[in-house]
């Protein structure tokens, strides 16, 4: 890994393993993007007029009520534009002080807005969002309001710099809370999940199809393919079982971790890939090998999931000598 892609990983790493942490009692969460798209060989990112403040910003807007931040992000993205997008690298976190004395949070991403997605959007003028406008990198400075979203600005422009922008995500995801083994009499790989397990699978949906999941590849214990059928019916998409990824197989000596990694890394497509926590280390390790990237700490933390939590491990789309770019780790409130 080159020096400067180390430090994008290092500080996307940094902001948004927040979630990991006690919440501040008093904060608002808020979530958006800086959306981007390429107009005659161009970048051109997106910034919303709003009549209400009167000032120009990202798009962004408050959690709701048991949202995780990626599925706000898309969510506002979409409410306030009319554009549908898919979240790639994170872009960093704003933090300041709202009229109240309350501190706000703020969580980005960088998310390209697609031909198809622009001429879908239903956006019109509103008491809310007065205007939509296109701007270079050197207009928006410009034209922003609040040195905050400068901060984000930044972050962004060193994506840009790294050739780097355009990526991909391999999700590496732990399955969601299982049968204690003692309250169990059958065989480990049959052991299915509880019910606070059901309950977890259903939450990361919204959150994991904010990244556009496009491959689902899991274990074939019970547990890890009961995880990922509520993503797989969200999404119509079919599940790949395979025992290379699994426990067992982690356990006999006998998984191949190689092949199934290597293969969602060379595909170029999103995926997440679902398996156990004593496998999760060597799963996020065969993504650092498999990318060239120095195994540094960020990816012991990567690796170490609750249940149905995952970590977002984003690969260049068109440099694949950058290695990883950024790992981010979500984890469910359920």
């Amino acid at each position: 890994m080159t020096s400067k892609t180390g430090a994008a990983t290092e500080s996307a790493k940094r902001d948004h393993q927040a979630p990991r942490a006690k919440w501040e009692d008093k904060a608002v969460y808020a979530a958006g993007a800086v959306v981007w798209r390429i107009v005659d060989g161009k970048l051109r990112i997106l910034l919303i007029h709003r009549g209400k403040y009167r000032d120009v910003t990202l798009p962004k807007g408050k959690v709701d009520p048991g949202e995780m931040l990626a599925e706000t992000a898309v969510r506002e993205v979409h409410e306030e534009t009319g554009i549908r997008v898919v979240l790639g690298v994170p872009v960093g976190v704003s933090r300041y002080h709202m009229a109240s004395n309350k501190q706000k949070v703020v969580h980005y991403w960088a998310a390209e807005a697609t031909d198809d997605a622009i001429r879908e959007s239903t956006f019109v003028p509103n008491r809310e969002i007065a205007a939509l406008e296109w701007v270079s990198l050197k207009k928006a400075r410009a034209r922003l309001s609040y040195p905050v979203d400068l901060e984000i600005i930044d972050f962004f422009q060193n994506l840009v710099d790294d050739g780097v922008l355009r990526t991909f995500p391999v999700i590496a995801l732990r399955h969601a809370k299982a049968l204690s083994r003692t309250a169990w009499d059958g065989a480990d790989a049959a052991r299915p999940l509880a019910e606070r397990g059901r309950t977890q699978a259903k939450s990361i949906v919204g959150p994991l199809r904010a990244f556009g999941v496009k491959r689902i590849v899991t274990s074939d214990a019970v547990r890890c393919v009961d995880t990922v059928v509520p993503l797989s019916h969200a999404l119509g998409r079919k599940i790949t079982e395979t025992p290379k990824i699994s426990q067992d197989a982690w356990e006999e000596g006998t998984a191949d971790l190689r092949t199934v990694i290597g293969k969602r890394v060379r595909s170029g497509k999103a995926a997440v890939v679902c398996s156990h926590g004593p496998v999760l280390p060597s799963i996020l390790s065969e993504l650092a090998l498999a990318t060239g990237t120095i195994h540094g700490s960020y990816i012991d933390s990567a690796a170490d999931l609750e249940p149905a939590a995952f970590s977002v491990v984003h690969l260049s789309a068109s440099n694949p000598g950058s290695g990883i770019i950024a790992i981010e780790t979500h984890i469910p409130k359920v």
